[in-house]
């Protein structure tokens, strides 16, 4: 049985993105896929806001994750949490062997630029990891209020995770003052799992070119001398490059100012018809993300329940909840190809799979 996906990730692709992969093998280091690479970089800097080249890898988003603090954290890292994959940022940083502290908030709580200052005007760290949408609980941080805070120390070099935000809003790397941005491909970009996207400053190239343990898959160093070259360090997944490709087609015939304005507009048309329906957004008043919803389970729904249905009889799938979550809490997305007509198809299906769904009694 097919049906749609409307997780957080990975999304629904288009088929013609998934005819773009059907595309014939060229070599890696030809001058054909050279022309590939090259041809995406204006319109990718032009998504991420920045003039540094936007290196490409074959790897989830969470290995140039951990890479990046293979090639900067020479001290010590603040890394700020808020919800699962934040918390695993910190966890991560102890297995590469870094000091780290964990600068902690409740899930669905924004990172606080005030914690974040009175953290590093101890002069005790030298980068900082920040998860600018938390989707395990639906919560955005106010990234510009942090990233000012942050260039009060320009020891420290900001890595920031923009996983479900990247295309989806307005990101201006350079002008924030963002060290190492960090993406990934099926997310709002609407593309499959396995491509990671990573824009490095001059300042954490610097950095990263004093550390002897940076190891290789994820170097700075080799990245930079492979994209002046128009290739990657490693063989790529070359089908997901041909994806890529297309999609930012598609992005640019949409323009990127109409792809902002559609992702608000449909994320809020989701959390309008929800809340109707007497569920309330988890995550703080005025921090919802704007490429999913993640809604508390006020109804006491069975989820499980409400998912079966939506899977059998709609052809659609959403989230019941996430880690300490499950079942508390559920998460729908409105990122990448969705249109008004699509979020209204799944809206409709939600309310009627609703409709016969149990309630969990409490005791």
């Amino acid at each position: 049985m097919s049906y749609k996906l409307f997780i957080p990730g990975p999304i629904a692709v288009s088929e013609k993105t998934l005819r773009a992969m059907s595309q014939p093998m060229i070599g890696h280091r030809s001058t054909d896929f050279v022309a590939l690479y090259n041809s995406m970089q204006a319109e990718l800097q032009a998504i991420a806001g920045t003039k540094d080249p936007v290196y490409l890898a074959t790897s989830s988003a969470w290995g140039v994750m951990e890479g990046s603090l293979r090639n900067v954290v020479k001290k010590k890292v603040l890394n700020c949490m808020n919800g699962a994959f934040s918390d695993k940022w910190y966890d991560v940083s102890l297995r590469c062997g870094k000091a780290a502290t964990a600068l902690k908030s409740e899930w669905g709580q924004p990172v606080d630029p005030e914690a974040i200052r009175r953290e590093l005007a101890t002069g005790a760290y030298d980068a900082i990891t920040l998860i600018h949408n938390e989707t395990s609980c639906g919560c955005m941080s106010d990234l510009a209020a942090i990233m000012r805070v942050i260039r009060e120390f320009p020891e420290v070099i900001a890595i920031v995770d923009t996983v479900t935000s990247l295309s989806a809003m307005p990101i201006n790397k350079d002008e924030l003052g963002i060290d190492v941005l960090v993406s990934g491909s099926q997310k709002a970009f609407a593309l499959p799992p396995g491509l990671a996207f990573l824009s490095v400053s001059a300042k954490a190239l610097a950095r990263a070119a004093t550390m002897p343990d940076r190891g290789y898959y994820c170097d700075y160093v080799e990245f930079q001398k492979n994209h002046e070259a128009g290739m990657t360090p490693s063989t790529p997944a070359i089908s997901l490059f041909y994806a890529l490709r297309s999609k930012l087609d598609d992005i640019t015939a949409e323009g990127l100012t109409q792809r902002y304005a559609r992702h608000q507009r449909l994320n809020r048309t989701v959390r309008d018809f929800v809340s109707g329906h007497g569920f309330k957004l988890f995550p703080k008043d005025g921090y919802g993300s704007v490429t999913l919803n993640c809604f508390a389970n006020t109804q006491n729904v069975d989820l499980s329940a409400l998912n079966k249905i939506l899977k059998t009889k709609h052809q659609l799938v959403i989230d019941g909840g996430y880690g300490k979550l499950k079942g508390k809490t559920f998460r729908i997305s409105n990122m990448g190809d969705e249109t008004d007509a699509s979020i209204q198809v799944m809206l409709t299906s939600l309310a009627a799979a609703l409709a016969e769904t149990p309630r969990l009694t409490t005791t």
